[in-house]
């Protein structure tokens, strides 16, 4: 059977890597963003089982920039690995160690140096062999960084670690040593942002409650406001979704408290809880909400509404009234309405029975 030479040499030999040094891969979100690494692994005592405990460093990570005998590099850095090029991959701009990095695939280099600090080197040629090609002129990105001792490590290995909201630690961990670098999304929210509004577009945003999960998500964060408006009123006007509930008004009420326009959220959330199906704990949380600001009159106004639309509910209504009287130091009031109901505590509340009872406690001793 004749094989067409160009079928041959689209195909590649299975064989173990070079060395035995093993590919790796590493992958860390920090929230939507995407890091990885690709490495291959040597261990310390290296291809023949030779210890070389005490050489990693200086010797086989050699020092600074060398020539290697080989290729067009004369001042090559180590490959921060082995064989192919060690590369590190981020799906959008980010800082490291406070400088900025587009997003992209890069060849990961490391300059070591027998004393003070190693630097980090993101080469925009992420696909040779090595070091053996390094050009400076294709650096993207240089950062310094301190080393660290740490415990024995075999085998080169990368990780993360100190995974935060918007930043992580990448790190390299090698015989006795750590080489970290910081990798930050300095816009982590505007990422979020522009993420949801690319799911949005798609069947996602057939549903109502992801429409406002999107827009809540730009009131607590003060973002892309104005649009996330647009989201509310798109989950209204949808005919295949569209409904005008207690959600989306508290939702835009929360948009506007955002923006500093506190008469248009009072206005929302009056809707809201006037909105049939606003249940008596949506109620009682807006109450709430008030009393932590220091709105006590309109809190009293929303605990009493409470009590008259849910006149069935003898627990929850009272709890609010007795706060808000509290709140307004009207003791014998307050005392009245905790009384009222405790009267009526339900079943899955007389775990706090102690606590509120201590709110009576205070009250009578306040006196």
């Amino acid at each position: 059977m004749l094989v067409w030479a160009g079928m041959a040499s689209a195909q590649q030999l299975t064989t173990p890597p070079s060395g035995d040094n093993q590919k790796a891969k590493v992958t860390q979100f920090i929230g939507p963003v995407e890091v990885s690494i690709a490495y291959s692994s040597p261990d310390v005592h290296g291809p023949n089982g030779e210890d070389r405990t005490g050489k990693i460093w200086g010797e086989v990570a050699h020092v600074g920039f060398i020539d290697q005998g080989f290729g067009t590099s004369k001042a090559a850095p180590w490959r921060a690995g082995a064989n192919e090029n060690t590369v590190f991959t981020v799906s959008h701009d980010v800082k490291i160690e406070g400088k900025d990095l587009k997003a992209g695939s890069y060849g990961l280099f490391l300059a070591v140096a027998k004393e003070g600090p190693y630097t980090w080197i993101f080469s925009k040629n992420a696909s040779s062999w090595g070091s053996y090609y390094y050009d400076p002129k294709e650096d993207a990105l240089r950062v310094e960084v301190t080393p660290e001792d740490a415990p024995y490590k075999e085998w080169l290995t990368f990780g993360f670690e100190d995974r935060l909201p918007s930043s992580a630690k990448a790190y390299l961990r090698w015989e006795k040593k750590r080489i970290p670098f910081k990798i930050e999304v300095p816009n982590i929210n505007e990422v979020y942002v522009s993420k949801m509004r690319d799911d949005l577009r798609g069947s996602v945003g057939f549903k109502q409650e992801n429409l406002l999960t999107a827009a809540q998500f730009c009131a607590q964060n003060k973002i892309s406001m104005e649009e996330a408006l647009k989201w509310v009123d798109l989950s209204v006007s949808n005919p295949f979704i569209g409904v005008e509930n207690f959600n989306t008004y508290q939702t835009r009420a929360a948009l506007y408290s955002a923006m500093g326009k506190n008469a248009e959220a009072n206005t929302q959330m009056d809707k809201a809880i006037k909105d049939p199906g606003a249940t008596v704990q949506d109620i009682h949380q807006y109450g709430r909400s008030l009393l932590n600001s220091g709105q006590k009159e309109k809190a009293m106004e929303v605990f009493k509404f409470n009590a008259q639309k849910n006149p069935q509910d003898k627990f929850t209504p009272n709890v609010g009234l007795a706060r808000a009287y509290t709140a307004a130091g009207d003791k014998k009031n307050a005392i009245k309405y905790w009384e009222l109901a405790l009267k009526n505590i339900p079943e899955n509340q007389k775990q706090f029975l102690p606590q509120y009872e201590g709110e009576i406690k205070k009250l009578k001793d306040s006196k």
